[in-house]
């Protein structure tokens, strides 16, 4: 298992953010592909086709997202906390991806980066 951190700052305020990473439309909005949220603690979702599911664990309105990214039987969950910041440029964005299984680690890291990360600074920057 594997630990992933990353840094990053997105063109927008820590609600938009929140409400892009949380809202079903928004998502589908910025990554362009199928969506489905329950934007509950324990409620589901998945995006980019399926390509992520998992299940909501702890919302913080424009603060903190904590979700538990499913891969198959693994006995330690896979644990995805996202922070938001209010940052002079936007929002300061931080991610820490824990218990990622080793064979998937690398398509998870190269995934946060782009498209992930990549699609919400291109979201919010186009709409200057």
């Amino acid at each position: 298992m594997k630990d992933y951190k990353l840094y990053a700052v997105i063109p927008a305020s820590p609600e938009e953010v929140y409400r892009a990473l949380t809202q079903e439309a928004t998502v589908a909005l910025w990554t362009g592909a199928e969506t489905e949220m329950q934007t509950e603690v324990n409620g589901e979702f998945s995006m980019w086709d399926g390509a992520i599911v998992g299940k909501f664990l702890e919302l913080v309105p424009s603060s903190k997202i904590v979700q538990e990214w499913y891969f198959g039987e693994q006995e330690t969950p896979s644990i995805a906390t996202i922070k938001l910041h209010e940052d002079k440029k936007g929002t300061s964005l931080e991610i820490r991806h824990t218990n990622i299984p080793d064979e998937a680690y690398e398509d998870i890291a190269e995934g946060w980066e782009d498209p992930y990360v990549a699609s919400l600074i291109e979201f919010y920057s186009e709409e200057d």
